[in-house]
């Protein structure tokens, strides 16, 4: 991989300050949405279009994987789309473990939408992508695609069997905006309706944690990011 030159000059220029979690909890999921992706970087809208990391995305990749350096994980899933699975590598890397791959966790099905430019689908579907899509992405179906509520559900069913395989347990899992968003309103029992003001989209790179009590999902610490400040960058964080 070829590195972001500007990026290496400041990569110790960051606050390492590690996510605090509950550890009366014996079963801890660490969620990871993936890199910037070549998608994210040219506006297109994947869904479950198979695009890897920008370069970009693998600097914030090897970022997030520093920060969680010193956090101990048991197993480590990832969705099978190359820039989310790509995300999970240098944690894997750095302790010798596997990757699991599981299709559950891939990002929504975008339908007709799959590759298709950010501003070509608003000039389109501006109704669908404006006002369901961005303004009431609770209840948005995506044409041809999942509705966001079935893409929740779905990826809410494989972190459950993931979460009831692995009890007492730290997972580290690498994942998606949209589904993730939408697995949060679900586990924070938000309203659909009421999701898309909720909370944005978790950034790419971020961390966000879930405990499991052997029966229930419970929210922690949503789209923690402070470990990428000085990398920003202007991303469309959508599919």
């Amino acid at each position: 991989m070829k590195k972001n030159t500007n990026c290496e000059d400041t990569i110790e220029l960051y606050d390492k300050t590690p996510i605090k979690v509950d550890e009366n909890y014996g079963t801890i999921l660490y969620f990871i949405r993936h890199g910037e992706s070549i998608g994210n970087a040219k506006r297109e809208f994947l869904g479950q279009m198979d695009k890897d990391l920008s370069e970009f995305g693998y600097v914030q990749a090897e970022r997030t994987a520093d920060f969680l350096a010193d956090t101990k994980f048991d197993v480590i899933y990832s969705s099978d789309l190359k820039r989310a699975y790509n995300t999970a590598v240098p944690n894997a890397k750095r302790r010798g473990m596997e990757i699991i791959p599981c299709k559950g966790l891939r990002e929504m099905d975008a339908g007709i939408w799959e590759g298709w430019h950010i501003e070509d689908i608003i000039a389109k579907y501006p109704h669908e992508f404006i006002d369901e899509w961005r303004g009431n992405f609770g209840l948005a179906r995506l044409p041809g695609g999942e509705s966001t509520q079935e893409g929740a559900e779905r990826f809410y069913n494989a972190v459950y069997d993931i979460a009831k395989n692995n009890e007492g347990k730290r997972i580290l899992i690498a994942a998606h905006a949209a589904v993730i968003k939408g697995f949060w309103g679900k586990i924070s029992n938000i309203a659909p309706e009421n999701l898309a003001a909720a909370f944005d989209y978790p950034t790419n790179a971020s961390v966000s944690v879930v405990y499991f009590d052997g029966e229930k999902l419970i929210p922690g610490t949503y789209s923690h990011d402070t470990h990428l400040l000085n990398l920003k960058k202007n991303t469309e964080n959508e599919a």
